[in-house]
């Protein structure tokens, strides 16, 4: 079960917490100022809890001493926690850790626990699939924040919860932690739009250029071509870091999975290949283009070719147009685009190897993109529908908080020791 489950405690119940029929958002507040977590001022606590709530992660809260249940359900409930039911250290005491296991999901605060008990609700929280972060700024909290996965905690916290957390926020908001998991899903997916099309396509390129080197009598592209279409390829994916993610792939956390990227690039790789070949039967037996002409329309292909079907690979929609792509990634694309087909009919034709193209060959450029971006959204929609449900990473072994700390104070080589002299002439 994938999802960041954050569990909140404050160290200490609220001094006045007021009577019941109090407001909720103003004992939120009060709860989250004991907490070191006190709301901005652009957005109330339980805006930003919706924004969690929102971004996909489960949000518990726990606490050590014995208020009310009924008034703690209700500051939850200023909080922006969904309604679930509560579970006190009695309740849990009583459950092994398998039955405790089915009950994380539906509870929304576990009450009057000690802290043996909250590092135990990490643990098997984490052993169930959850990825696991817990917030807490106390002594007590110690335990908790080295079981969980990432350990939040505040700048005016103990020192032992600083010292076991993973990440101490320097600013008193929940939004950090919303900013946080927003960007760096955005992030990762981008990253994942440009590690899937380079994959795809310089896969695609090297079974075309290895074909056409064994069938042509002379080479397909020269070198100096080749580098110049990774350039322009590259320098056209530059603006990725800027573009829109889709909501859906911003609800759950992803993971590195080298092997999604071992089946994407033999599905759509020969599928760039399948379109080479098609370039060259064009060059060859509708233009019946000499060397020159041959390179200058493998390259314009080409590069058309790999730029513009990141609009398709960058998005699992289908049709691929219903994800709206940023503005400068549009802008590079399309312009990258552009200097590939008027470079040759510029003065750095003849030292690069090119010639002008026939207008005709652009009209058959244009079938040729429309059917291979046509074809890859096809095919997208069946690889994502037979595609197995990611498995997250497993859980950090036990040295890792002790790894963790030992770090700042750890070189990657070893120092060789210094040699003791021998003192000489000592009798």
């Amino acid at each position: 079960m994938s999802g960041f489950r954050t569990a909140a405690r404050p160290d200490s119940p609220p001094a006045r917490l007021g009577p019941i029929g109090a407001s909720a958002s103003s004992l939120a507040d009060d709860v989250l100022t004991r907490l070191e977590v006190a709301p901005d001022a652009g957005l109330s606590t339980a805006e930003a809890q919706a924004r969690l709530i929102r971004d996909g992660p489960n949000v518990v809260a726990t606490h050590h001493a014995r208020p009310l249940l009924v008034l703690w359900h209700q500051v939850c409930t200023g909080l922006g926690l969904p309604a679930g039911r509560v579970l006190d250290g009695t309740g849990l005491d009583r459950m092994d850790d398998r039955q405790l296991a089915g009950q994380i999901e539906p509870t929304t605060v576990f009450a009057r626990v000690t802290p043996e008990q909250t590092a135990r609700i990490v643990t098997v929280g984490k052993a169930s699939g959850r990825a696991v972060a817990y917030l807490g700024d106390g002594v007590n909290d110690a335990l908790a924040l080295h079981a969980a996965d990432v350990g939040i905690s505040v700048d005016t916290a103990a020192d032992v919860a600083k010292d076991a957390a993973d990440v101490i926020l320097l600013e008193k908001s929940l939004n950090v932690l919303a900013d946080g998991i927003t960007e760096g899903r955005r992030i990762f997916t981008n990253t994942m739009k440009y590690v899937l099309m380079g994959t795809s396509s310089n896969s695609g390129n090297m079974f075309s250029a290895a074909g056409a080197s064994m069938s042509l009598p002379f080479l397909p592209m020269l070198p100096s071509q080749i580098l110049l279409d990774n350039l322009l390829h590259d320098a056209g994916q530059l603006t990725i870091p800027t573009d829109h993610v889709d909501p859906d792939q911003q609800r759950r956390p992803s993971h590195w999975d080298i092997g999604f990227i071992r089946r994407f690039m033999p599905v759509f790789g020969p599928l760039s290949s399948l379109f080479d070949v098609a370039t060259f039967a064009v060059m060859l037996w509708v233009f019946h283009s000499g060397p020159e002409q041959f390179r200058t329309g493998w390259f314009v292909g080409s590069l058309a070719t790999q730029v513009l079907i990141i609009f398709v690979i960058r998005t699992r929609r289908v049709p691929f147009f219903r994800s709206r792509p940023s503005l400068p990634l549009t802008l590079s694309s399309i312009g990258v685009v552009l200097v590939g087909i008027v470079l040759p009919r510029t003065p750095l034709a003849t030292p690069l190897g090119f010639t002008p193209l026939p207008t005709g060959f652009f009209a058959a450029l244009i079938a040729m993109i429309a059917t291979y971006v046509v074809l890859v959204d096809v095919v997208k929609r069946v690889f994502y529908a037979h595609q197995p449900r990611a498995v997250p990473p497993g859980p950090r072994s036990e040295e890792h908080p002790a790894h963790r700390r030992a770090s700042r104070f750890s070189t990657a080589t070893r120092r060789p020791l210094p040699r003791r002299k021998r003192r000489v002439g000592a009798s």
